[in-house]
Protein backbone atom coordinates (compact mmCIF):
# COMPACT_ATOMS: atom_id res chain seq x y z
CA UNK A 1 0.00 0.00 0.00
CA UNK A 2 1.49 3.26 -1.33
CA UNK A 3 0.21 6.64 -0.14
CA UNK A 4 1.11 8.80 -2.76
CA UNK A 5 0.36 12.49 -3.24
CA UNK A 6 2.01 16.28 -3.82
CA UNK A 7 4.68 16.95 -0.78
CA UNK A 8 2.45 18.44 1.82
CA UNK A 9 -0.54 16.77 1.26
CA UNK A 10 -0.68 15.09 4.38
CA UNK A 11 0.96 11.83 3.38
CA UNK A 12 3.44 11.47 6.78
CA UNK A 13 0.44 13.10 9.05
CA UNK A 14 -1.74 10.21 7.90
CA UNK A 15 1.05 7.95 8.24
CA UNK A 16 1.67 9.36 11.98
CA UNK A 17 -2.37 9.29 12.96
CA UNK A 18 -2.81 5.81 11.73
CA UNK A 19 0.64 4.53 13.40
CA UNK A 20 1.37 6.12 15.90
CA UNK A 21 4.99 7.50 14.12
CA UNK A 22 6.65 10.12 15.85
CA UNK A 23 8.36 11.52 13.53
CA UNK A 24 11.96 11.22 14.91
CA UNK A 25 12.48 7.39 13.78
CA UNK A 26 15.37 6.47 11.67
CA UNK A 27 14.03 3.49 10.40
CA UNK A 28 10.81 1.45 9.09
CA UNK A 29 8.44 0.80 11.88
CA UNK A 30 6.83 -2.96 12.63
CA UNK A 31 3.04 -2.88 12.94
CA UNK A 32 2.51 -6.33 12.76
CA UNK A 33 3.43 -8.44 9.96
CA UNK A 34 3.44 -4.40 8.10
CA UNK A 35 6.37 -1.96 7.91
CA UNK A 36 5.24 1.68 8.32
CA UNK A 37 8.17 3.37 5.93
CA UNK A 38 8.26 7.63 5.77
CA UNK A 39 10.55 9.06 4.07
CA UNK A 40 11.51 11.37 6.86
CA UNK A 41 12.26 7.77 8.41
CA UNK A 42 16.02 7.69 5.95
CA UNK A 43 16.31 11.59 6.29
CA UNK A 44 16.64 11.16 10.14
CA UNK A 45 18.72 8.21 9.36
CA UNK A 46 21.12 10.32 7.29
CA UNK A 47 21.11 13.82 8.75
CA UNK A 48 24.29 12.79 11.31
CA UNK A 49 26.45 12.43 8.15
CA UNK A 50 24.76 14.41 5.33
CA UNK A 51 23.75 17.99 6.83
CA UNK A 52 26.96 19.64 5.84
CA UNK A 53 25.84 19.21 2.05
CA UNK A 54 23.11 20.87 -0.01
CA UNK A 55 19.77 19.59 0.13
CA UNK A 56 20.50 19.65 -3.49
CA UNK A 57 22.96 16.58 -2.85
CA UNK A 58 20.82 15.33 0.20
CA UNK A 59 17.89 14.48 -1.64
CA UNK A 60 18.85 11.95 -4.06
CA UNK A 61 20.66 10.16 -1.26
CA UNK A 62 17.61 9.65 0.92
CA UNK A 63 15.21 9.18 -1.25
CA UNK A 64 17.32 6.18 -2.85
CA UNK A 65 17.20 4.72 0.78
CA UNK A 66 13.80 5.31 1.52
CA UNK A 67 13.14 3.48 -2.40
CA UNK A 68 15.35 0.60 -0.85
CA UNK A 69 13.94 0.40 2.05
CA UNK A 70 10.64 -0.05 0.77
CA UNK A 71 11.61 -2.69 -2.07
CA UNK A 72 13.84 -4.19 0.77
CA UNK A 73 10.10 -4.96 2.89
CA UNK A 74 8.34 -6.28 -0.32
CA UNK A 75 11.12 -8.93 -0.92
CA UNK A 76 11.39 -9.97 2.59
CA UNK A 77 7.24 -10.39 2.33
CA UNK A 78 6.17 -7.96 4.66
CA UNK A 79 2.76 -5.57 4.00
CA UNK A 80 4.20 -2.31 3.51
CA UNK A 81 2.12 0.99 4.17
CA UNK A 82 4.69 3.32 2.20
CA UNK A 83 5.15 7.62 1.71
CA UNK A 84 5.68 7.98 -1.79
CA UNK A 85 6.16 10.12 -4.55
CA UNK A 86 3.22 8.95 -6.95
CA UNK A 87 4.94 11.14 -9.56
CA UNK A 88 7.48 8.35 -10.33
CA UNK A 89 6.07 5.89 -12.33
CA UNK A 90 8.86 3.90 -12.64
CA UNK A 91 9.55 3.30 -9.38
CA UNK A 92 5.38 2.17 -8.83
CA UNK A 93 6.57 -0.37 -11.72
CA UNK A 94 8.88 -1.48 -9.57
CA UNK A 95 7.42 -1.96 -6.35
CA UNK A 96 4.16 -3.51 -8.12
CA UNK A 97 6.78 -6.20 -9.60
CA UNK A 98 8.52 -7.03 -6.54
CA UNK A 99 4.86 -7.28 -4.77
CA UNK A 100 3.83 -9.32 -7.83
CA UNK A 101 7.04 -11.85 -7.59
CA UNK A 102 5.94 -12.41 -4.06
CA UNK A 103 2.26 -12.83 -4.98
CA UNK A 104 1.04 -9.38 -3.78
CA UNK A 105 0.01 -6.48 -5.01
CA UNK A 106 0.53 -2.97 -5.36
CA UNK A 107 -2.42 -0.69 -3.67
CA UNK A 108 -2.28 3.12 -3.82
CA UNK A 109 -4.47 5.87 -1.83
CA UNK A 110 -3.58 9.43 -3.58
CA UNK A 111 -4.59 12.13 -1.82
CA UNK A 112 -5.41 15.07 -3.72
CA UNK A 113 -5.21 18.22 -2.27
CA UNK A 114 -5.66 21.69 -3.90
CA UNK A 115 -1.31 22.62 -5.17
CA UNK A 116 -2.57 25.30 -2.81
CA UNK A 117 -2.98 23.47 0.12
CA UNK A 118 -0.44 21.01 -0.41
CA UNK A 119 2.35 24.19 -0.55
CA UNK A 120 1.18 25.60 2.34
CA UNK A 121 1.76 22.42 4.08
CA UNK A 122 5.11 22.13 3.42
CA UNK A 123 5.87 26.02 4.75
CA UNK A 124 3.90 24.68 8.09
CA UNK A 125 6.23 21.81 8.50
CA UNK A 126 9.31 24.29 7.25
CA UNK A 127 10.11 21.53 4.32
CA UNK A 128 9.32 23.07 1.07
CA UNK A 129 10.55 21.74 -1.83
CA UNK A 130 11.99 24.08 -4.76
CA UNK A 131 10.28 25.87 -7.18
CA UNK A 132 11.41 23.43 -10.17
CA UNK A 133 10.76 20.22 -8.28
CA UNK A 134 7.27 21.38 -7.45
CA UNK A 135 6.33 22.22 -10.76
CA UNK A 136 7.95 18.71 -12.17
CA UNK A 137 5.21 17.47 -9.22
CA UNK A 138 2.41 19.11 -10.45
CA UNK A 139 2.83 18.40 -14.18
CA UNK A 140 3.29 14.87 -13.05
CA UNK A 141 0.50 14.81 -10.06
CA UNK A 142 -2.52 16.50 -12.69
CA UNK A 143 -2.70 13.41 -15.38
CA UNK A 144 -2.06 10.78 -12.55
CA UNK A 145 -5.06 12.43 -10.76
CA UNK A 146 -7.20 13.14 -13.53
CA UNK A 147 -7.04 9.10 -14.31
CA UNK A 148 -7.63 7.81 -11.30
CA UNK A 149 -10.93 10.11 -10.56
CA UNK A 150 -11.54 9.05 -14.25
CA UNK A 151 -11.69 6.03 -13.10
CA UNK A 152 -8.99 4.54 -15.69
CA UNK A 153 -6.43 2.14 -13.87
CA UNK A 154 -2.97 3.04 -12.78
CA UNK A 155 -0.82 0.42 -14.06
CA UNK A 156 0.84 -0.87 -11.69
CA UNK A 157 -1.60 -0.89 -9.21
CA UNK A 158 -4.22 -3.06 -8.67
CA UNK A 159 -6.00 -0.79 -6.96
CA UNK A 160 -6.69 2.67 -6.23
CA UNK A 161 -8.22 4.85 -3.54
CA UNK A 162 -8.75 8.97 -4.36
CA UNK A 163 -8.95 10.62 -0.93
CA UNK A 164 -9.49 14.75 -0.10
CA UNK A 165 -8.07 15.47 2.85
CA UNK A 166 -11.78 15.39 5.08
CA UNK A 167 -11.88 11.73 3.99
CA UNK A 168 -7.79 11.14 4.56
CA UNK A 169 -8.60 12.82 8.25
CA UNK A 170 -11.30 10.35 8.80
CA UNK A 171 -9.30 7.37 7.64
CA UNK A 172 -9.15 4.92 10.62
CA UNK A 173 -7.53 1.97 9.73
CA UNK A 174 -5.59 0.22 6.66
CA UNK A 175 -6.21 -3.65 6.89
CA UNK A 176 -4.26 -6.48 4.72
CA UNK A 177 -5.83 -9.23 3.88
Amino acid sequence: MLVAGLPGAGKSTLLNRLYGLRGDETSPVRAGDVRVIDSRQSRNWWARFLRPLPVRLRTPIVQSTHVWRIGRAIVAGHGVVAHTRGTWPHILHCFAWLAHRRGGRLHLILIDVAPETARAGQYARGRVVTSTAWARHCRRWRPLIARARGGAPLPPATGVTVLDRDAADKLQAIHFS
